[in-house]
């Protein structure tokens, strides 16, 4: 079955915190969080007012504090830029110790992108060699941690669908699969059913984006991503598609989390799972 959650980024606009995100979720009968990854510490993030988790704090006490909501965490969102030299050297240690984190929360899955534009004097041939490289060096933990290591699509690299099929065919690994966003791959230009099921072998989790008709008519096949929607899912241009992949992933039988992706106010929120909650149950 399709279960309901969101991520907690979605209070990042508004200057809001893990705990405000989580009470929400609970507000609204959502059964899963998840949130972005701070490798270190960020002091916006201590003070309360971005909703991230450091990846030093103590996971067995956040685990408490979503055990005591009745929530599970879905994803770690992990998305350094993964492809490309900074991938290589920021990147990896990122993905490494978010699984190790995970790991701690029971959460099956860490999520990875790449950059917003392509990598300046490097061939996509190139980028494709560093990025296999890169993922070797995190396979392993996947691997020994038993958490999934998804790929969203959220860049030039990642929204091609050839690049995401040779990749995954490189691997052939169960560690290695798909975090489908219905946003990215519209704003991008694709057509989101489409390509989720280019790829629907692959997927284990879901983003769910809608976008503003401002937004698609100003960048629509000129960006490859957007952090979260302005408008509540169902309220903009990219509604009909949400309806048709989740329709499909109903129809192929896809179990797994999908979290919502809006601005985090009351209304967006409310909104949104009132549109997508008759879709999934």
């Amino acid at each position: 079955m399709i279960e309901l959650g969101m991520h907690t980024d979605n209070w990042r606009p508004l200057s809001g915190s893990f705990r405000a995100a989580a009470e929400t979720a609970v507000k609204y009968g959502l059964k899963h969080l998840e949130f972005a990854a701070v490798h270190g510490q960020y002091f916006i993030q201590a003070m309360g007012y971005e909703p991230g988790i450091s990846l030093q704090s103590n996971p067995r006490a956040l685990k408490r504090y979503c055990d005591g909501l009745g929530l599970s965490i879905s994803q770690i969102d992990g998305s350094f830029p993964f492809m490309g030299p900074e991938g290589s050297a920021f990147g990896v240690q990122y993905v490494q110790q978010s699984i190790r984190f995970a790991a701690e929360l029971n959460c099956p899955m860490v999520d990875t992108v790449d950059g917003a534009f392509e990598i300046e004097g490097f061939t996509r041939e190139e980028i494709f060699r560093i990025t296999c490289d890169n993922y070797r060096q995190v396979l392993p933990w996947a691997e020994d941690y038993k958490v999934i290591i998804n790929v969203e699509p959220h860049g030039p690299y990642t929204t091609d669908v050839e690049f995401m099929d040779r990749l995954f065919r490189h691997f052939d690994s169960e560690y290695l699969r798909l975090n489908f966003d219905t946003g990215n791959t519209f704003i991008s230009g694709k057509e989101p059913l489409e390509y989720l099921k280019a790829l629907r072998p692959y997927l284990t989790h879901c983003h769910i984006k809608d976008v503003s008709a401002g937004l698609a008519a100003a960048v629509r096949g000129e960006e490859t991503g957007i952090a979260c929607s302005e408008v509540p899912i169902g309220g903009g241009v990219n509604a009909a598609n949400i309806q048709d992949c989740l329709a499909y992933l109903k129809a192929t039988g896809w179990s797994g989390a999908i979290s919502i992706e809006c601005y985090g106010s009351d209304e967006n929120i409310r909104k949104s799972v009132e549109f997508l909650r008759p879709l999934v149950d």
